[in-house]
């Protein structure tokens, strides 16, 4: 059972998590919190050391869910091909699902931070590596079992695949228009097959 500091601590998290990814680090005003969270300015920081910790716990509950969410996507099927379109289907409408978020929070998190706080640039690009590390095995998996061909090695596959796919991100976002992320979707499946049936 969780004591009332720790439920506290949660629903802080929780709730200021899509507030620092909307508006960034250095854009998140201390009202912002204590407006967002309905607490004083003391309670806040009764739980967290200060902003940039809070900050931080932010990200990685933000990231968090959409690292849960990639496992739960990359193990629904057996066959690397279908765990591979279960990954295009879902970044069909990742808008949809960042939405409560305040957006990607990699590409906030990774645009924002990059000058000016060196604890969310590290998180975030562990964040990354962890993305690529796991279509990297889904393809390694798929070469082993003969289910796939790669013209490459599968961490560089998975560092393309997944660099295509924030890039339609980013393009989407900065845009406003969803085709930039509908349309390098379907163009990654056409490629992936292509390339990688066999």
């Amino acid at each position: 059972m969780s004591t009332k500091a720790e439920r506290t601590t949660a629903f802080i998290i929780e709730t200021v998590a899509s507030v620092f990814n909307k508006h960034g680090y250095i854009g998140t005003s201390m009202s912002d919190l204590t407006e967002a969270t309905g607490l004083t300015k003391g309670a806040i920081y009764g739980n967290f050391e200060n902003k940039e910790a809070l900050a931080l716990s932010a990200y990685q509950y933000n990231s968090n869910l959409l690292l849960s969410k990639i496992d739960e996507v990359l193990g629904e099927k057996s066959n690397a091909l279908d765990k591979l379109g279960n990954l295009t289907d879902f970044y069909r409408n990742y808008d949809t699902f960042t939405l409560s978020m305040g957006g990607c929070p990699i590409l906030n998190t990774g645009v924002d931070s990059q000058y000016n706080n060196r604890l969310l640039v590290a998180a975030n690009k562990e964040v990354i590596k962890e993305m690529e590390g796991k279509i990297a095995l889904v393809l390694e998996d798929g070469v082993k079992k003969n289910e796939l061909h790669l013209p490459v090695t599968p961490t560089q596959f998975a560092k393309q695949l997944f660099t295509m796919i924030q890039g339609a991100i980013a393009m989407a976002t900065m845009t406003s228009d969803k085709k930039y992320l509908t349309n390098t979707i379907a163009y990654l499946e056409v490629l992936i097959k292509k390339e990688l049936k066999k």
